[in-house]
């Protein structure tokens, strides 16, 4: 199956063998031997695996499709808006956004095509017309782009921080203001390839938040990002005292979660404003809390109200 990709920006200047293993998630030893067999290859120009990928350049993959047993399927997944150019999903917590080494449920982008919804070949493969994500544990809006035009718009406009992308999220404890906005680089953690963390040696993230309700023990925040680092409302909460809640990973209380029959952080993605890749009008698309956020949310004010 043949790709088309783009070489992102982030590894512009970096070995060939090494932008490869980063575009697709594998293993350095494993991007080497699919450079050596052709598989991957920069279009117009011989590059080694030691060569330099250089900006404008178009990696194309052409890869051996291994057997597997096919992934699970999100039935629930709602469309919330889709034309010629792109589709917006509600992303139930629990999917993915596409494969990735050592997951087996369902994604956006495998839930896509069983559907028979077109999507461009753009893009690196398994994550083909993906400009955006969403964590497994977080709910709510992610853009999936169906032509090459969208693709390479969306594509700018995120990385450019156009798109406006609004998440609500429940912190534990009182925040102390009404609204702030946190500035803090997110790397990875030392002591886990998973977690990441506030460190000076990491990549700027910028957070904006706004009080929305409080309950004392939490806090309900509507939550800007600048930014879009892997982890980055969960760390930066973390990193402020005030952890999101059911996110153990980053310091959460259990107790509160089991109380308010939470099982994955409280996290949902609830709006994306964008400019449309081909008409240029400004659009925003919207969505409402899943079953268990709201749950958690009722008892809380139920809690709070007595």
């Amino acid at each position: 199956m043949t790709h088309l990709a783009p070489a992102p920006d982030a590894l512009i200047g970096k070995r060939f063998d090494v932008a490869v293993a980063k575009m697709l998630g594998i293993s350095r030893a494993k991007a080497s031997d699919l450079v050596a067999s052709g598989q991957a290859h920069v279009l117009g120009r011989d590059v080694a695996k030691s060569g330099i990928l250089q900006a404008g350049d178009m990696v194309e993959f052409d890869l051996q499709e291994e057997r597997h047993e096919p992934e699970p399927i999100a039935d629930d997944m709602r469309v919330v808006y889709e034309d010629d150019d792109v589709v917006v999903v509600d992303k139930p917590v629990g999917v993915a956004a596409h494969a990735s080494v050592g997951w087996t449920g369902p994604t956006v982008l495998g839930s896509l095509l069983d559907r028979g919804v077109h999507i461009t070949s753009y893009g690196a493969p398994g994550r083909q017309g993906i400009v955006s994500r969403l964590d497994v544990g977080t709910s709510g809006l992610m853009l999936v782009c169906k032509s090459e035009l969208a693709y390479k718009e969306m594509r700018r406009q995120f990385a450019e921080h156009e798109v406006v992308k609004t998440y609500h999220a429940l912190v534990q404890g009182n925040l102390k203001e009404d609204r702030a906005t946190i500035d803090a680089p997110i790397g990875r953690a030392k002591v886990s390839d998973f977690r990441f963390t506030v460190t000076p040696a990491g990549k700027e993230a910028v957070t904006h938040w706004d009080v929305m309700e409080r309950f004392g023990e939490a806090t309900l925040v509507s939550v800007n990002l600048e930014t879009g680092r892997t982890h980055q409302i969960r760390v930066h909460f973390s990193s402020i005292g005030h952890p999101l809640v059911g996110d153990p990973m980053y310091g959460a209380n259990p107790v509160m979660a089991a109380e308010l029959g939470l099982e994955r952080q409280w996290l949902h993605a609830v709006q994306l404003e964008f400019r449309h890749p081909r008409t240029h009008v400004w659009t925003t698309v919207t969505s409402t809390y899943p079953a268990d956020l709201e749950h958690a949310l009722e008892q809380l004010r139920a809690q709070h109200a007595e």
